[in-house]
Protein backbone atom coordinates (compact mmCIF):
# COMPACT_ATOMS: atom_id res chain seq x y z
CA UNK A 1 0.00 0.00 0.00
CA UNK A 2 2.83 2.46 0.69
CA UNK A 3 4.20 2.03 -2.81
CA UNK A 4 0.73 2.37 -4.25
CA UNK A 5 0.08 5.63 -2.43
CA UNK A 6 3.46 6.97 -3.43
CA UNK A 7 2.69 6.44 -7.07
CA UNK A 8 -0.42 8.60 -6.76
CA UNK A 9 -3.53 8.81 -8.87
CA UNK A 10 -2.03 7.04 -11.92
CA UNK A 11 -1.53 3.82 -10.00
CA UNK A 12 -4.94 4.12 -8.38
CA UNK A 13 -6.59 4.39 -11.78
CA UNK A 14 -5.16 1.02 -12.79
CA UNK A 15 -6.85 -0.83 -9.94
CA UNK A 16 -9.68 -3.15 -10.86
CA UNK A 17 -12.98 -2.80 -9.06
CA UNK A 18 -12.49 -6.21 -7.52
CA UNK A 19 -9.40 -4.99 -5.73
CA UNK A 20 -11.19 -2.23 -3.84
CA UNK A 21 -12.58 -4.39 -0.98
CA UNK A 22 -9.16 -5.89 -0.40
CA UNK A 23 -7.62 -2.43 -0.29
CA UNK A 24 -10.20 -1.33 2.26
CA UNK A 25 -9.26 -4.27 4.47
CA UNK A 26 -5.57 -3.44 4.09
CA UNK A 27 -6.21 0.21 5.01
CA UNK A 28 -8.09 -0.78 8.12
CA UNK A 29 -5.16 -2.93 9.18
CA UNK A 30 -2.55 -0.18 8.79
CA UNK A 31 -1.32 0.95 12.22
CA UNK A 32 -1.52 4.59 13.32
CA UNK A 33 1.27 6.87 12.09
CA UNK A 34 4.25 7.53 14.31
CA UNK A 35 4.20 10.53 16.69
CA UNK A 36 6.73 12.24 14.43
CA UNK A 37 4.53 11.93 11.34
CA UNK A 38 1.42 13.00 13.28
CA UNK A 39 3.37 16.03 14.56
CA UNK A 40 4.29 16.99 10.99
CA UNK A 41 0.76 16.52 9.65
CA UNK A 42 -0.86 18.40 12.52
CA UNK A 43 1.59 21.27 12.13
CA UNK A 44 0.95 21.33 8.39
CA UNK A 45 -2.79 21.63 9.03
CA UNK A 46 -2.24 24.63 11.29
CA UNK A 47 0.03 26.31 8.77
CA UNK A 48 -2.20 25.71 5.75
CA UNK A 49 -5.29 26.74 7.70
CA UNK A 50 -3.44 29.76 9.04
CA UNK A 51 -2.38 31.16 5.70
CA UNK A 52 -5.88 30.59 4.32
CA UNK A 53 -7.35 32.58 7.21
CA UNK A 54 -4.65 35.21 6.73
CA UNK A 55 -5.86 35.50 3.11
CA UNK A 56 -9.25 36.42 4.54
CA UNK A 57 -7.66 39.75 5.51
CA UNK A 58 -7.42 40.45 1.78
CA UNK A 59 -11.04 39.39 1.45
CA UNK A 60 -12.19 41.84 4.10
CA UNK A 61 -10.11 44.61 2.50
CA UNK A 62 -11.60 44.02 -0.95
CA UNK A 63 -15.14 43.59 0.36
CA UNK A 64 -14.93 46.85 2.30
CA UNK A 65 -13.20 48.67 -0.55
CA UNK A 66 -16.06 47.69 -2.83
CA UNK A 67 -18.87 48.60 -0.43
CA UNK A 68 -17.65 52.05 0.62
CA UNK A 69 -17.78 55.10 -1.62
CA UNK A 70 -14.77 55.82 -3.82
CA UNK A 71 -13.61 58.70 -1.61
CA UNK A 72 -13.00 56.28 1.30
CA UNK A 73 -11.43 53.25 -0.42
CA UNK A 74 -7.80 53.98 0.47
CA UNK A 75 -8.76 54.41 4.11
CA UNK A 76 -10.32 50.94 4.22
CA UNK A 77 -7.24 49.41 2.62
CA UNK A 78 -5.01 51.18 5.13
CA UNK A 79 -7.14 50.15 8.09
CA UNK A 80 -7.17 46.51 7.06
CA UNK A 81 -3.44 46.07 6.56
CA UNK A 82 -2.74 48.00 9.78
CA UNK A 83 -5.25 46.16 11.95
CA UNK A 84 -3.87 42.83 10.76
CA UNK A 85 -0.38 43.97 11.76
CA UNK A 86 -1.53 45.27 15.15
CA UNK A 87 -3.32 41.99 15.83
CA UNK A 88 -0.15 40.05 15.08
CA UNK A 89 1.90 42.13 17.49
CA UNK A 90 -0.68 42.26 20.28
CA UNK A 91 -1.46 38.56 20.12
CA UNK A 92 2.22 37.84 20.69
CA UNK A 93 2.73 40.56 23.34
CA UNK A 94 -0.04 39.23 25.58
CA UNK A 95 -3.06 37.96 23.64
CA UNK A 96 -2.14 34.30 23.29
CA UNK A 97 -1.16 33.88 26.93
CA UNK A 98 -4.32 35.65 28.09
CA UNK A 99 -6.34 33.22 26.02
CA UNK A 100 -4.55 29.92 26.65
CA UNK A 101 -2.00 29.98 29.45
CA UNK A 102 -3.18 29.18 32.96
CA UNK A 103 -6.91 29.70 32.42
CA UNK A 104 -7.83 26.46 34.22
CA UNK A 105 -11.60 26.93 34.31
CA UNK A 106 -11.36 30.63 35.11
CA UNK A 107 -11.97 33.89 33.30
CA UNK A 108 -8.59 34.66 31.73
CA UNK A 109 -5.06 33.41 31.40
CA UNK A 110 -1.80 35.20 32.17
CA UNK A 111 -0.15 38.35 30.87
CA UNK A 112 3.12 38.46 28.98
CA UNK A 113 4.60 37.53 25.59
CA UNK A 114 4.39 34.03 24.16
CA UNK A 115 7.52 31.90 23.70
CA UNK A 116 7.89 29.63 20.67
CA UNK A 117 9.81 26.36 20.51
CA UNK A 118 13.57 26.66 20.16
CA UNK A 119 15.12 26.51 16.71
CA UNK A 120 14.94 22.93 15.51
CA UNK A 121 12.63 22.07 18.39
CA UNK A 122 10.77 18.77 18.35
CA UNK A 123 8.38 19.00 21.30
CA UNK A 124 6.40 15.88 20.41
CA UNK A 125 4.39 16.08 23.62
CA UNK A 126 2.35 18.97 22.15
CA UNK A 127 1.53 17.09 18.97
CA UNK A 128 2.29 20.13 16.79
CA UNK A 129 4.68 23.05 16.52
CA UNK A 130 3.79 25.75 19.03
CA UNK A 131 4.59 28.46 16.47
CA UNK A 132 2.10 26.94 14.02
CA UNK A 133 -0.59 26.97 16.72
CA UNK A 134 0.17 30.58 17.63
CA UNK A 135 0.01 31.62 13.98
CA UNK A 136 -3.31 29.86 13.44
CA UNK A 137 -4.84 31.44 16.54
CA UNK A 138 -3.44 34.87 15.68
CA UNK A 139 -5.17 35.12 12.32
CA UNK A 140 -8.49 34.38 14.04
CA UNK A 141 -7.79 37.33 16.32
CA UNK A 142 -7.17 39.59 13.31
CA UNK A 143 -10.47 38.48 11.78
CA UNK A 144 -12.33 39.85 14.80
CA UNK A 145 -10.87 43.32 14.24
CA UNK A 146 -11.67 43.22 10.51
CA UNK A 147 -15.37 42.90 11.35
CA UNK A 148 -15.31 46.21 13.21
CA UNK A 149 -13.53 48.03 10.40
CA UNK A 150 -16.31 47.70 7.84
CA UNK A 151 -19.18 48.70 10.10
CA UNK A 152 -17.60 51.99 11.16
CA UNK A 153 -16.31 53.00 7.73
CA UNK A 154 -16.51 56.47 6.19
CA UNK A 155 -16.77 58.54 9.38
CA UNK A 156 -14.35 57.23 12.03
CA UNK A 157 -10.91 58.71 12.59
CA UNK A 158 -7.97 56.44 11.84
CA UNK A 159 -6.00 56.65 15.10
CA UNK A 160 -8.84 56.08 17.57
CA UNK A 161 -9.85 53.06 15.51
CA UNK A 162 -6.31 51.70 15.69
CA UNK A 163 -6.17 52.28 19.46
CA UNK A 164 -9.42 50.34 19.81
CA UNK A 165 -7.86 47.57 17.70
CA UNK A 166 -4.98 47.35 20.17
CA UNK A 167 -7.40 46.82 23.06
CA UNK A 168 -9.66 44.44 21.13
CA UNK A 169 -6.91 42.14 19.85
CA UNK A 170 -4.68 42.31 22.90
CA UNK A 171 -7.27 42.03 25.65
CA UNK A 172 -11.00 41.85 24.85
CA UNK A 173 -10.89 39.03 22.30
CA UNK A 174 -8.28 36.91 24.15
CA UNK A 175 -10.12 37.15 27.47
CA UNK A 176 -13.42 36.22 25.82
CA UNK A 177 -11.77 33.39 23.91
CA UNK A 178 -10.24 31.95 27.07
CA UNK A 179 -13.69 31.17 28.45
CA UNK A 180 -14.16 28.33 25.98
CA UNK A 181 -11.13 27.61 23.81
CA UNK A 182 -8.76 28.29 26.70
CA UNK A 183 -10.63 25.75 28.90
CA UNK A 184 -12.25 28.51 30.94
CA UNK A 185 -15.57 28.60 32.77
CA UNK A 186 -17.78 28.18 29.70
CA UNK A 187 -15.72 25.20 28.57
CA UNK A 188 -16.33 23.63 31.97
CA UNK A 189 -20.08 24.16 31.49
CA UNK A 190 -20.01 22.43 28.11
CA UNK A 191 -20.43 25.44 25.81
CA UNK A 192 -19.78 24.45 22.19
CA UNK A 193 -18.37 26.70 19.46
CA UNK A 194 -16.24 24.63 17.09
CA UNK A 195 -14.59 27.37 15.03
CA UNK A 196 -15.93 30.64 16.39
CA UNK A 197 -19.44 31.72 15.37
CA UNK A 198 -19.56 33.43 18.76
CA UNK A 199 -15.93 33.56 19.91
CA UNK A 200 -14.76 35.32 16.75
CA UNK A 201 -17.70 36.57 14.74
CA UNK A 202 -20.21 37.73 17.30
CA UNK A 203 -17.43 39.17 19.47
CA UNK A 204 -16.41 41.28 16.48
CA UNK A 205 -20.06 42.03 15.81
CA UNK A 206 -20.75 43.20 19.38
CA UNK A 207 -17.67 45.45 19.27
CA UNK A 208 -18.87 46.86 15.96
CA UNK A 209 -22.39 47.43 17.29
CA UNK A 210 -21.08 49.37 20.30
CA UNK A 211 -18.96 51.51 18.02
CA UNK A 212 -21.77 52.16 15.53
CA UNK A 213 -24.16 53.33 18.24
CA UNK A 214 -21.63 55.63 19.91
CA UNK A 215 -20.18 56.92 16.62
CA UNK A 216 -23.52 57.62 14.97
CA UNK A 217 -24.63 57.32 11.36
CA UNK A 218 -23.00 58.88 8.33
CA UNK A 219 -24.18 62.38 7.50
CA UNK A 220 -27.27 62.21 5.30
CA UNK A 221 -27.84 58.49 5.71
CA UNK A 222 -31.15 58.93 7.53
CA UNK A 223 -33.70 61.66 6.99
CA UNK A 224 -35.62 63.41 9.74
CA UNK A 225 -38.78 61.76 8.45
CA UNK A 226 -37.31 58.30 8.92
CA UNK A 227 -36.30 57.87 5.29
CA UNK A 228 -33.18 55.89 4.41
CA UNK A 229 -30.82 57.21 1.74
CA UNK A 230 -28.70 54.51 0.08
CA UNK A 231 -24.99 55.19 -0.36
CA UNK A 232 -23.94 52.85 -3.21
CA UNK A 233 -20.51 51.27 -2.92
CA UNK A 234 -17.64 52.03 -5.24
CA UNK A 235 -17.18 48.62 -6.86
CA UNK A 236 -19.34 45.52 -6.91
CA UNK A 237 -16.57 43.55 -8.67
CA UNK A 238 -14.23 44.29 -5.76
CA UNK A 239 -16.89 43.36 -3.22
CA UNK A 240 -17.57 40.12 -5.08
CA UNK A 241 -13.86 39.30 -5.24
CA UNK A 242 -13.60 39.95 -1.51
CA UNK A 243 -16.48 37.60 -0.82
CA UNK A 244 -14.93 34.79 -2.84
CA UNK A 245 -11.60 35.30 -1.05
CA UNK A 246 -13.38 35.09 2.29
CA UNK A 247 -15.25 31.96 1.14
CA UNK A 248 -11.93 30.35 0.21
CA UNK A 249 -10.29 31.36 3.47
CA UNK A 250 -13.16 29.88 5.43
CA UNK A 251 -12.03 26.37 4.50
CA UNK A 252 -8.96 27.06 6.60
CA UNK A 253 -11.02 28.79 9.26
CA UNK A 254 -13.34 25.82 9.80
CA UNK A 255 -11.33 22.91 8.39
CA UNK A 256 -8.15 23.51 10.36
CA UNK A 257 -10.19 23.94 13.53
CA UNK A 258 -10.27 20.14 13.61
CA UNK A 259 -6.77 20.75 15.06
CA UNK A 260 -5.43 17.37 13.96
CA UNK A 261 -4.60 15.61 10.70
CA UNK A 262 -2.59 12.62 11.93
CA UNK A 263 -5.26 9.94 11.51
CA UNK A 264 -7.62 8.78 8.79
CA UNK A 265 -10.62 9.84 10.86
CA UNK A 266 -9.21 13.35 11.32
CA UNK A 267 -8.61 13.79 7.60
CA UNK A 268 -12.08 12.45 6.87
CA UNK A 269 -13.57 14.93 9.32
CA UNK A 270 -11.63 17.83 7.79
CA UNK A 271 -13.04 16.84 4.40
CA UNK A 272 -16.57 16.73 5.80
CA UNK A 273 -16.06 20.18 7.34
CA UNK A 274 -14.98 21.53 3.96
CA UNK A 275 -18.09 20.14 2.30
CA UNK A 276 -20.46 21.44 4.98
CA UNK A 277 -18.81 24.85 4.94
CA UNK A 278 -19.33 25.15 1.21
CA UNK A 279 -22.94 23.94 1.36
CA UNK A 280 -23.88 26.45 4.05
CA UNK A 281 -22.45 29.35 2.07
CA UNK A 282 -24.25 28.22 -1.09
CA UNK A 283 -27.53 27.95 0.81
CA UNK A 284 -27.03 31.44 2.23
CA UNK A 285 -26.61 32.90 -1.25
CA UNK A 286 -29.65 31.14 -2.70
CA UNK A 287 -31.84 32.12 0.24
CA UNK A 288 -30.79 35.78 -0.06
CA UNK A 289 -31.34 35.82 -3.83
CA UNK A 290 -34.82 34.29 -3.60
CA UNK A 291 -35.92 36.49 -0.73
CA UNK A 292 -34.75 39.76 -2.30
CA UNK A 293 -36.53 38.84 -5.53
CA UNK A 294 -39.73 38.16 -3.62
CA UNK A 295 -39.54 41.21 -1.37
CA UNK A 296 -38.07 43.83 -3.71
CA UNK A 297 -38.78 42.40 -7.20
CA UNK A 298 -35.07 42.70 -7.91
CA UNK A 299 -32.04 40.75 -6.70
CA UNK A 300 -29.63 42.80 -4.59
CA UNK A 301 -26.06 41.66 -5.24
CA UNK A 302 -24.87 42.98 -1.86
CA UNK A 303 -27.48 40.81 -0.15
CA UNK A 304 -26.26 37.80 -2.13
CA UNK A 305 -22.66 38.47 -1.09
CA UNK A 306 -23.58 38.90 2.55
CA UNK A 307 -25.83 35.86 2.29
CA UNK A 308 -22.77 33.78 1.50
CA UNK A 309 -20.89 35.20 4.46
CA UNK A 310 -23.85 34.75 6.80
CA UNK A 311 -24.13 31.11 5.74
CA UNK A 312 -20.44 30.67 6.49
CA UNK A 313 -20.70 32.35 9.90
CA UNK A 314 -23.78 30.25 10.75
CA UNK A 315 -22.08 26.91 10.11
CA UNK A 316 -18.85 27.89 11.88
CA UNK A 317 -20.09 26.95 15.36
CA UNK A 318 -20.62 23.31 14.27
CA UNK A 319 -19.35 22.48 10.77
CA UNK A 320 -18.68 18.78 11.39
CA UNK A 321 -21.76 17.13 12.88
CA UNK A 322 -24.66 18.39 10.70
CA UNK A 323 -26.07 16.31 7.86
CA UNK A 324 -26.24 17.92 4.43
CA UNK A 325 -29.88 18.93 4.90
CA UNK A 326 -29.17 20.36 8.33
CA UNK A 327 -26.24 22.29 6.86
CA UNK A 328 -28.41 23.72 4.08
CA UNK A 329 -31.04 24.75 6.62
CA UNK A 330 -28.49 26.43 8.89
CA UNK A 331 -26.88 28.33 6.00
CA UNK A 332 -30.20 29.35 4.45
CA UNK A 333 -31.45 30.81 7.71
CA UNK A 334 -28.20 32.76 7.93
CA UNK A 335 -28.87 34.23 4.47
CA UNK A 336 -32.44 35.10 5.48
CA UNK A 337 -31.18 36.85 8.62
CA UNK A 338 -29.20 39.26 6.44
CA UNK A 339 -32.19 40.10 4.23
CA UNK A 340 -34.40 40.95 7.18
CA UNK A 341 -31.79 42.42 9.55
CA UNK A 342 -30.30 45.04 7.21
CA UNK A 343 -33.55 47.06 6.91
CA UNK A 344 -34.20 46.48 10.62
CA UNK A 345 -30.92 48.21 11.50
CA UNK A 346 -31.83 51.08 9.20
CA UNK A 347 -35.13 51.51 11.03
CA UNK A 348 -33.12 51.72 14.25
CA UNK A 349 -30.77 54.21 12.53
CA UNK A 350 -27.75 52.02 13.19
CA UNK A 351 -25.47 52.66 10.22
CA UNK A 352 -23.55 49.51 9.30
CA UNK A 353 -21.73 50.28 6.05
CA UNK A 354 -20.96 46.70 4.97
CA UNK A 355 -23.64 44.72 6.82
CA UNK A 356 -21.21 43.18 9.30
CA UNK A 357 -23.64 43.24 12.23
CA UNK A 358 -26.25 41.03 10.52
CA UNK A 359 -23.57 38.77 9.05
CA UNK A 360 -21.22 38.32 11.98
CA UNK A 361 -23.25 39.16 15.07
CA UNK A 362 -26.75 37.93 14.28
CA UNK A 363 -25.76 34.97 12.10
CA UNK A 364 -23.10 34.14 14.68
CA UNK A 365 -25.74 34.01 17.41
CA UNK A 366 -27.93 31.83 15.19
CA UNK A 367 -25.11 29.43 14.38
CA UNK A 368 -24.18 29.05 18.04
CA UNK A 369 -27.76 28.65 19.18
CA UNK A 370 -28.56 25.87 16.67
CA UNK A 371 -25.56 23.67 17.57
CA UNK A 372 -27.67 21.21 19.66
CA UNK A 373 -29.70 20.40 16.53
CA UNK A 374 -26.83 18.26 15.27
CA UNK A 375 -24.55 17.89 18.30
CA UNK A 376 -26.16 15.85 21.06
CA UNK A 377 -23.41 16.82 23.49
CA UNK A 378 -24.45 20.49 23.38
CA UNK A 379 -27.14 21.98 25.61
CA UNK A 380 -29.58 24.68 24.58
CA UNK A 381 -29.33 26.32 28.00
CA UNK A 382 -25.55 26.38 28.02
CA UNK A 383 -25.44 27.72 24.45
CA UNK A 384 -27.75 30.58 25.42
CA UNK A 385 -25.67 31.25 28.53
CA UNK A 386 -22.54 31.54 26.41
CA UNK A 387 -24.19 33.79 23.83
CA UNK A 388 -25.44 36.17 26.55
CA UNK A 389 -22.12 36.14 28.42
CA UNK A 390 -20.13 37.01 25.30
CA UNK A 391 -22.63 39.67 24.33
CA UNK A 392 -22.68 41.44 27.68
CA UNK A 393 -18.91 41.31 28.17
CA UNK A 394 -17.97 42.46 24.68
CA UNK A 395 -20.65 45.13 24.40
CA UNK A 396 -19.82 46.65 27.78
CA UNK A 397 -16.04 46.42 27.42
CA UNK A 398 -16.15 47.84 23.89
CA UNK A 399 -18.51 50.64 24.87
CA UNK A 400 -16.20 51.68 27.71
CA UNK A 401 -13.23 51.86 25.34
CA UNK A 402 -15.22 53.76 22.69
CA UNK A 403 -16.50 56.28 25.26
CA UNK A 404 -12.98 56.85 26.60
CA UNK A 405 -11.67 57.40 23.07
CA UNK A 406 -14.56 59.73 22.29
CA UNK A 407 -13.85 61.82 25.40
CA UNK A 408 -10.08 61.98 24.87
CA UNK A 409 -9.13 61.71 21.19
CA UNK A 410 -12.50 62.12 19.55
CA UNK A 411 -13.61 59.30 17.28
CA UNK A 412 -15.48 61.06 14.48
CA UNK A 413 -14.24 63.30 11.69
CA UNK A 414 -15.94 66.63 11.09
CA UNK A 415 -18.85 67.00 8.66
CA UNK A 416 -16.58 68.79 6.21
CA UNK A 417 -13.96 66.05 6.38
CA UNK A 418 -16.63 63.37 5.96
CA UNK A 419 -17.92 65.16 2.87
CA UNK A 420 -14.43 65.40 1.37
CA UNK A 421 -13.71 61.74 2.07
CA UNK A 422 -11.24 60.12 4.42
CA UNK A 423 -8.81 59.26 1.63
CA UNK A 424 -8.11 62.94 1.10
CA UNK A 425 -8.38 64.06 4.72
CA UNK A 426 -6.67 61.29 6.71
CA UNK A 427 -4.72 59.15 4.24
CA UNK A 428 -3.50 61.61 1.64
CA UNK A 429 -3.69 59.06 -1.16
CA UNK A 430 -6.90 58.78 -3.13
CA UNK A 431 -7.82 55.35 -4.49
CA UNK A 432 -9.29 56.75 -7.69
CA UNK A 433 -7.78 60.23 -8.25
CA UNK A 434 -8.86 60.42 -11.90
CA UNK A 435 -12.51 59.63 -11.17
CA UNK A 436 -13.08 60.51 -7.52
CA UNK A 437 -12.63 63.69 -5.54
CA UNK A 438 -9.29 64.36 -7.24
CA UNK A 439 -11.01 65.05 -10.56
CA UNK A 440 -12.45 68.27 -9.08
CA UNK A 441 -9.00 69.82 -9.09
CA UNK A 442 -8.81 69.68 -12.89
Amino acid sequence: MKKLVAKGATSLALLSLSAVPALAQDAAAIPAVSPEVAYILNTLLFLIGGFLVMWMAAGFAMLEAGLVRSKNVSMQCLKNITLYSIAGLMYWITGYNLMYTGVDGGFMGSFGPYAFDAVGGDALDTGYSTASDWFFQMVFCATTASIVSGTLAERIKLWPFLVFTVVLTGFIYPIAGSWQWGTGWLYEMGFSDFAGSTLVHSVGGWAALAGAIILGARKGKYGADGSVHPFPGSSMPLATLGTFILWLGWFGFNGASQLAMGTISDVSDVSRIFANTNMAAAAGVVAAVILTQILYKKVDVTMALNGALAGLVSITAEPLAPSVWQTVFIGAVGGAIVVFAVPMLDKLKIDDVVGAIPVHLLAGIWGTLIVPLSNADASWGVQITGIVAYGVFTLVASAIVWFILKATMGIRVSEEEEALGLDKVEVGVEAYPEFGMGSQRL
